[in-house]
């Protein structure tokens, strides 16, 4: 393909690596260009043609980029996304987008008035397990949705040595890690809410930061919806859940990208982003005599590649994003303390 979209990353930690490079290396309206490291060299490891820039400030400027990828800790999203519009980039944001609503809004004013784009990378809406859910909720064989939980749990009980994860900055704590996943898929499925709850809870010893976060989320037409996030679930509880006039969903988190991708199967391996058989949701409704029929939710395969064909559409042909900016505003209202 001509014409591709020159990249550099800000970072080759886990999110550059397994997230972000085996996209661009294979999607043909991308070219994989540079990326920052401090002091190693592990992407010249893996992609022998790349720069490896020692600071932010070299990398942006490098005039032949056109897309950069900020990727580094969250409380510094909103400085180094400013620094590259101003550098006359456009700008892919690992989640959380930013800290607080108003650095957003701040954002994509200043993107209008570049002339470039500022996106927020949601590749959970790519999960094989939301696609299945949101599948089946389109296709309205639960009648009028009345409650929905969502929840992403872990267990970790140490304290991790991602210190900018674990140290009580703007940012920290499993709501801004793993809540700002299920918030953006509530508000794909529901829209934004009217108002919201939300509660924190601190339980590993000696952490800073909240390892437990719940939010409640309520919509005009009576839905209620919950938002779970746990660092300390031994048991893996159904991700998905939802409550009909027609009938009830559930289904379990069984997205095999991350694990894929860690363990070096390429997105354009075949087996990539297939779900396990006995992954299936289960579909609880009535049949025609009024009694209860269960069924399986077929599997749906994931692929994180179609956000990638969304960043390159948005650039290259001003194509509308998935993330729409009220979707990231709505979210942060909600994340941020």
């Amino acid at each position: 393909m001509e014409n591709k979209i020159k990249v550099g990353l800000m970072a080759y930690g886990m999110s550059g690596k397994i997230f972000h490079t085996p996209f661009f290396e294979l999607h043909q309206g991308f070219e994989l260009v540079a990326v920052v490291e401090r002091s190693k060299n592990k992407a010249v490891a893996d992609y022998p043609n790349i720069i490896t820039y020692r600071s932010v400030d070299a990398l942006l400027a490098n005039e032949q980029l056109e897309l950069i990828v900020v990727n580094t800790p969250n409380y510094t999203h909103y400085e180094y996304a400013k620094a590259a519009l101003n550098a006359g980039k456009n700008v892919l944001i690992e989640k959380p987008f930013s800290v607080t609503k108003e650095e957003a809004e701040e954002l994509f004013s200043l993107a209008f008035r570049k002339g470039l784009k500022v996106l927020a990378y949601q590749n959970r809406r790519f999960d094989s397990d939301f696609l299945a859910v949101q599948k089946v909720l389109k296709s309205g064989k639960l009648g009028k949705i009345t409650e929905a939980h969502l929840r992403f749990d872990r267990y970790r009980n140490e304290i991790s040595e991602k210190t900018f994860k674990e140290e009580p900055i703007p940012g920290a704590g499993i709501f801004y890690d793993l809540g700002a996943h299920m918030i953006d898929q509530a508000i794909a499925l529901f829209g934004i809410p009217s108002e919201f709850y939300k509660s924190y809870g601190k339980h590993r010893a000696n952490t800073e930061v909240d390892d437990v976060a719940h939010a409640h989320l309520k919509y005009n037409n009576g839905l209620n919806v919950f938002i779970t996030t746990n660092m300390l679930v031994v048991k893996q509880q159904p991700a998905y859940v939802f409550y009909g006039i027609d009938g009830t969903l559930t289904k379990s988190r069984t997205d095999v990208q991350e694990a894929q991708l860690l363990a070096g199967i390429k997105p354009n391996d075949e087996r990539y982003g297939r779900e396990i058989a006995g992954g299936e949701g289960k579909l609880y409704t009535f049949n025609s005599e009024g009694e209860v029929v269960e069924e399986d939710v077929p599997l749906e395969n994931g692929n994180y590649m179609l956000l990638f064909d969304e960043v390159y559409n948005a650039i290259r042909n001003d194509s509308e994003y998935f993330i729409r900016q009220n979707d990231i505003l709505g979210q942060l209202s909600i994340l941020q303390k």
